[in-house]
């Protein structure tokens, strides 16, 4: 019995909903569109047109049972959209989600206006990089950036090492610590972003998504706060930074009090302010180098 795309993605979706994954639809488009080799408009079309299920579906109901046991959808198409750029991503390695997109927001601004006014290559340090996501889309939309990332764990770096030479970005990508990393540019950076861990330990995920498949080098911040690792990073961007420099840091949206008051009593920064997402929660505090750091 032959079917049309239609009906395996309503029939996908059904499950996938039953099983009670958030925007079911979406999901069983992408896996169909993954299977076809197309994009989800292509899907989409086929859908309207009525037209039959094409060679290459066999293995739809497999992948639809490994959605519904709450694998990725990124580990299950193997990509991941960021911004502009389609990032390759899988085990090992945190899948980039839509609010880290903010860090960005913030940061091109800044590197293009460097770029403009100054007439030299901005430099830029992505501290925590995981996939490479923030650093790729900065160099991506800022080519005239100097960009310099670094993680700690040999199997991320391996995806964001993966992801550079894919897309053909010229960014440094190293594996390291990022409380200790490039001595060789401190002081000389323009811009620091950072997505790192910040759950605070013991708060675990709700998403068997993220609990059961991002790895904890990743997610937690090291203490009953969250903040001790991203304090720790904070501290290396101010070591890092040019006075005046930008810092960029992602948080947890229980953090947006906490964060830039730690920030702000720390010494090294200045003009401390939270920015929200598009969701209107507290996302991500932009803070200033200070002109002189405490010993």
């Amino acid at each position: 019995m032959t079917h049309t795309v239609r009906e395996l993605v309503r029939a996908a979706s059904r499950d996938l909903t039953a099983a009670g994954i958030e925007q079911a639809d979406v999901d069983a488009v992408a896996l169909v569109a993954h299977l076809l080799h197309a994009t989800t408009g292509e899907v989409h079309k086929l859908m309207v047109l009525g037209a039959e299920a094409p060679a290459g579906l066999e293995a739809l109901a497999a992948l639809v049972a490994e959605r519904v046991r709450r694998v990725p959808l990124q580990h299950l198409t193997g990509r991941a959209a960021f911004r502009h750029l389609e990032l390759s991503v899988g085990p090992g390695v945190f899948v980039p989600r839509p609010e880290t997109e903010m860090v960005a927001d913030l940061a091109v601004p800044l590197l293009l206006d460097l770029a403009d006014r100054e007439r030299r290559a901005p430099v830029v340090v992505d501290l925590c990089t995981g996939s490479g996501a923030l650093a790729l889309s900065l160099k991506h939309e800022v080519p005239a950036a100097s960009v310099h990332a670094v993680e700690l764990s040999d199997l991320a770096h391996a995806w964001a090492v993966r992801n550079r030479d894919d897309l053909g970005l010229d960014v440094e990508m190293v594996l390291g610590d990022a409380t200790t990393a490039f001595a060789e540019l401190e002081g000389e950076v323009d811009v620091v972003v950072s997505n790192p861990p910040y759950i605070p330990v013991g708060a675990v995920p709700n998403d068997p998504e993220v609990r059961d498949h991002d790895p904890d080098v990743a997610l937690y911040g090291g203490s009953a706060d969250g903040l001790r690792i991203p304090l720790e990073v904070a501290a290396r961007a101010a070591r890092l930074l040019r006075p005046g420099g930008v810092l960029l840091m992602e948080h947890a949206d229980v953090q947006g009090r906490s964060l830039p008051a730690a920030l702000r009593g720390s010494g090294a920064w200045t003009g401390v302010e939270d920015h929200p997402d598009l969701a209107g929660r507290p996302r991500v505090t932009r803070a200033v180098r200070a002109h002189r750091l405490l010993p």
